[in-house]
């Protein structure tokens, strides 16, 4: 049974494909592109990176599945660390290597014969959001920029807090690293989704954590190998850094910002809009929340997100 959580098209190929990024570290990903296409000529290619915790095979194939139709090569990859990319000890997440897969897909998208190395563009769902935008700031062979649903996850790790609840996190986090050298270096990693899907959320499960329940934990979109959460030292380097800091340099490469009119999220959509430099577009769906642009192909506005890319990949 396939593993991916939604049908490939017939009209599509899927081939799997592994390259380094720029520490050595091999990336799994998945090239998808129409089977008419024709490889003779230099095509736009798009890569698209899953939801925070999320894997190539959940809503990175739907994104994918449909915009190969659409005539882009299409690169979707597991983040190291995680799925089937390289890296040990498994589930470590980082602002840095995270960003850096993006621009690792780059360079493999750009050494094949069929890709135009001057139309290649990037989408970020969820937090890949905030990890494709962080890519663009500073590689600038990225030429345009999508979100969908985007988490900048250095906000979200101080979000709410105040300077005492900081503090005690930075306490706990510090105690953490007491623990894990003395096991060896074996960080702790609490799985948040259970092993195997359930029937439905449970019972007076709070938001947004019961939305989260909504996709990953039950069969709409639940995967062995997106378990959620990381490692619990891996929060220690959010809470250090901005990961959105030089979003003015984008420009003038554009940024189109989907998110959905019901998200908990879309604020963040809207403070790094505010943030960026023309050429802008904040983008409303109606009636969507959060996850609904991770697999709803009724509400993810692939008409929107093909003339954005189209126009700006010329």
């Amino acid at each position: 049974m396939s593993d991916y959580i939604c049908a490939l098209s017939e009209h599509v190929e899927r081939t799997h494909v592994r390259y380094p990024n720029r520490y050595g570290l091999m990336i799994a990903g998945d090239l998808y592109m129409a089977k008419d296409m024709d490889k003779t000529k230099p095509q736009m290619t798009l890569i698209v990176g899953a939801p925070y915790g999320g894997v190539k095979e959940q809503g990175p194939c739907v994104y994918a599945n449909e915009l190969a139709q659409r005539g882009f090569v299409v690169l979707t990859f597991d983040p190291c660390y995680m799925g089937e990319s390289a890296g040990e000890p498994r589930h470590v997440s980082s602002l840095e290597l995270f960003t850096e897969n993006f621009s690792a897909g780059v360079d493999f998208l750009g050494l094949q014969p069929f890709v135009d190395r001057e139309k290649i563009a990037v989408l970020g769902i969820c937090g890949s959001g905030g990890f494709a935008l962080a890519a663009a700031q500073a590689d600038t062979r990225i030429q345009a920029v999508v979100t969908t649903s985007m988490y900048d996850m250095s906000v979200a790790a101080r979000m709410g807090q105040t300077p005492e609840q900081t503090l005690a996190a930075k306490k706990a986090l510090s105690a953490q690293r007491w623990k894990d050298a003395e096991n060896g270096y074996m960080p702790e990693y609490v799985p948040f989704f259970p092993e195997t899907p359930l029937e439905k959320v449970p019972e007076g499960m709070e938001e947004p954590n019961a939305e989260w329940f909504r996709f990953y934990a039950v069969k709409r979109g639940h995967h062995e190998r997106a378990r959620g959460g990381f490692t619990t030292t891996s929060n220690i380097p959010f809470i250090n850094f901005n990961l959105l800091s030089h979003l003015d340099e984008i420009s003038p490469r554009p940024i189109l910002f989907v998110v959905g009119d019901r998200a908990h999220s879309r604020f963040f959509s809207e403070e790094a809009y505010a943030k960026a430099l023309e050429p802008k577009e904040l983008y409303v769906v109606e009636d969507a929340e959060h996850i609904d642009l991770y697999d709803r192909t009724d509400r993810i506005p692939f008409d929107k997100i093909e003339a954005f890319l189209k126009s700006n990949l010329k």
